[in-house]
């Protein structure tokens, strides 16, 4: 195969001065403006229907309660401290059993029990699906964040978000297909929205929230056709570049990434501004005027940025640190709920009635639940538990108001309709148009899904 000669500088500038002069650069400078054929982010059909076109993955990291939560466990309080043999390699002696110290009630017309840590998002319950029976594989925070992410608990691959920019592309090619709001890195840090063997493009795009969430954004202010005929000269000198090293997916993922990032000088600092919303919307999240840090605001952009053809927008509420990881008190789950319950609900009600939830799908989720016992008599904190715990769904195609597979009357072990973090996985790519079977991709021999070779799409939750 023969190369194209490369361009040297004093070629590259003698091209350069003459387009100048002839008020032009090039001959494609006429096709500057023209699409060609949309480049690997352009959007793609998936192998099937489509109930939704975008996802909003919520992460609330350290491992949620289940029976604190969405799983009202009665017996539970009714036999608080009562013994019960431990059920996994982590817990082999005999535990107390501990009883939740937060109230459930049932909400909406569906009577979905959610307890008051939710008080919020229980006056949305009949738009969420509850999965009550969520199981992982390993026990830790660093592998149960990748798993939960990436479908891997031992070897990082490519995260969810990078599997979706891959299937679907992008529905704006002026933002990144799949961006990560994250003021603070959770557990294995960037790995949990890394493309890993995925070409490099499809890798997420972290954004820290404050008053300058992508530093530089904004450009100096230029004669605009001067900048223009820049960027094209640049683009065409970046073609000729990589066309010369058609194997270089680095290369390509770095001409690609300056092409975003022109296009966000154009369109993020638009969708990043919440100014212009309306005191009731700020309102309904709880945002105050100005706020552009909390989770609160971050729930709104996501929002915004949805609404701008952002297909993956997911949401860290914390880091690894300060977490939902309450081994000494039960009662420090309740800060953290008030940080997302009403921002939670404000995003699903503000989809709902800008026609927008139907199709978006939310996903809630934490890296595995905690144990229904504690470990001594006397203590109020629970331990990591990967055996049982539970996710929500909402949107996008999935059914409101129910609550899909059950525990038994401790919250200990499943009995009823398991579902693995692969099922979920699974669930959530048929509810984007995708196989999960189909979406592979060939590396180092084999080729490669995120279900790994399992998991089953949970058909009874889908509406």
């Amino acid at each position: 195969m023969s190369l194209q000669p490369l361009s040297h500088r004093r070629h590259f500038l003698k091209c350069s001065a003459a387009g100048v002069a002839g008020l032009g650069l090039h001959q494609r400078l006429s096709l500057a403006a023209a699409l060609g054929d949309g480049g690997p982010l352009a959007p793609k059909a998936g192998h099937l229907p489509a109930r939704a076109k975008h996802l909003i993955f919520v992460f609330l990291t350290g491992g949620f309660s289940h029976v604190d939560t969405f799983d009202h466990k009665p017996r539970l309080r009714q036999d608080d401290g009562k013994m019960v043999s431990g059920p996994t390699l982590r817990e082999t002696s005999a535990k107390p059993l501990l009883g939740s110290p937060f109230t459930f009630r049932r909400c909406g017309k569906s009577g979905l029990e959610i307890s008051d840590l939710f008080c919020h998002l229980g006056g949305m319950a009949d738009e969420l699906c509850v999965i009550r029976t969520l199981h992982t594989d390993i026990v830790e925070h660093f592998q149960g964040v990748l798993a939960m992410h990436t479908g891997s608990a031992t070897v990082p691959l490519p995260s969810l978000g990078a599997w979706l920019s891959f299937g679907l592309g992008t529905l704006n090619p002026n933002l990144p297909p799949y961006l990560v709001l994250c003021e603070h890195l959770t557990y294995a840090g960037a790995q949990v929205w890394d493309n890993s063997f995925l070409p490099p493009y499809h890798q997420g795009v972290r954004i820290v929230p404050g008053g300058e969430p992508i530093p530089d954004l904004k450009p100096p202010p230029r004669p605009a056709t001067l900048r223009e005929l820049e960027e094209t000269m640049l683009r065409d000198l970046n073609e000729k570049h990589a066309q010369a090293r058609p194997g270089d997916l680095a290369l390509t993922a770095r001409i690609k990434s300056f092409e975003t990032a022109r296009g966000m000088m154009r369109a993020a600092p638009e969708a990043f501004d919440l100014s212009k919303e309306t005191d009731a919307i700020l309102n309904l999240y709880g945002v105050p005027r100005g706020d552009n840090r909390s989770f609160a605001a971050q729930c709104l952009l996501a929002r915004r940025l949805v609404e701008r053809g952002v297909r993956v927008v997911e949401l860290i509420d914390t880091g690894a640190s300060n977490n939902w990881d309450s081994h000494g008190n039960m009662q420090d789950h309740r800060p953290k709920a008030q940080r997302v319950d009403q921002a939670l609900a404000g995003l699903i009600r503000d989809l709902k009635q800008r026609g927008l939830l139907k199709e978006t799908l939310i996903a809630v989720c934490t890296e595995f639940g905690r144990t229904p016992f504690t470990d001594a008599k006397g203590t109020k904190g629970r331990n990591h538990y990967a055996r049982a715990f539970s996710c929500l769904l909402a949107g996008g195609g999935v059914k409101g108001g129910v609550a899909h597979g059950a525990t038994c009357e401790y919250g200990i072990h499943l009995v009823k309709d398991p579902c693995h973090v692969h099922d979920y996985h699974a669930t959530i790519l048929h509810l984007m148009g995708i196989d999960h079977k189909r979406l592979t991709y060939r590396y180092a021999g084999r080729d490669f899904r995120l279900t790994d070779v399992a998991g089953n799409v949970l058909h009874p939750v889908i509406s």
